[in-house]
């Protein structure tokens, strides 16, 4: 099965680079699953109803969040009724929305995708992930209820990434990180058969910090005084993902590799994708 994650949308930009050029990745490499991180799509800080129904409209079929999901007080009132809408499954029981769901991706495999946030240097403060991500491993496990599982891993510190990778292992096709918006060259296959990247990045203008504008976050690493609101960067955007190749027989990975488009920073798809 041929899966493709792509990292954090950011504002208008992240979100319509992803809309133009993920129809066309799809149909070019013939993608089985896509999977896209919306939590910074508007205006840099949570999700509508409307970009996210334009993200599944372009070929997505599960958009993932994190910390920031709230942010758009909308997402309250549309995350209860969308199951391809993915909060952190360790928020508090009786919050709106889901943090996990199985889905047939588009040669047959059933996929579960699972969204859980890190606790490090993270705010809120959520519900223990390795917990979080044990009660859903085992309600939903590979080979048995699932063919592939996929984690989008949102948080900041590395080690309690890579850490929670290790702890899944050989459990789960993919551990993706997201959150810090800086895509890592530690792609890789960890013994048990899991891919894993510390980050995918993000899809957004890379002129910029972390997709923001430069001028305020600069203004206050300098002054320490704000001057105004965070605002999502304009210029063309890079996307940024992970591709994976997963085994058919045993769900677990088989090949991993960034995805890099755009202006900034050094093309890339995965060589194994070449020719379709």
């Amino acid at each position: 099965m041929r899966l493709l994650f792509l990292g954090d949308m950011v504002g208008r930009s992240g979100r319509t680079a992803v809309w133009q050029r993920l129809p066309g990745l799809i149909s070019d490499f013939r993608l089985d699953f896509v999977i896209v991180n919306g939590e910074n799509a508007a205006g840099g800080f949570g999700i509508t109803e409307d970009i996210f129904r334009s993200t599944l409209d372009a070929g997505a079929d599960v958009v993932t969040t994190g910390n920031h999901v709230w942010d758009q007080r909308e997402a309250l009132q549309f995350a209860p009724h969308e199951e391809r809408f993915l909060r952190p499954v360790n928020f508090p029981r009786g919050t709106p929305g889901r943090g996990s769901g199985l889905y047939v991706a588009r040669n047959g495999a059933r996929v579960m995708v699972s969204n859980i946030m890190g606790r490090v240097f993270m705010h809120p403060e959520l519900d223990d992930p390795f917990q979080a991500g044990e009660r859903e491993l085992a309600a939903c496990p590979l080979g048995e209820q699932a063919d592939a599982v996929v984690i989008d891993f949102h948080a900041e510190a590395t080690s309690e990434k890579m850490c929670f990778a290790h702890f899944v292992d050989g459990r789960a096709s993919l551990v993706v990180g997201t959150h810090t918006h800086q895509p890592t060259a530690d792609h890789q296959i960890l013994n048990g058969g899991t891919a894993y990247i510390s980050d995918a990045g993000m899809c957004g203008d890379y002129d910029s910090s972390l997709g923001m504008d430069k001028e305020e976050p600069l203004n206050r690493f300098l002054s320490k005084v704000p001057r105004g609101r965070f605002e999502a960067a304009s210029g063309p955007a890079t996307i940024c993902g992970l591709g994976v190749e997963i085994s058919d027989r045993t769900g677990l990975a088989e090949k991993v590799a960034p995805l890099r488009l755009g202006p900034r920073l050094q093309e890339t798809v995965p060589v194994f994708w070449n020719g379709g």
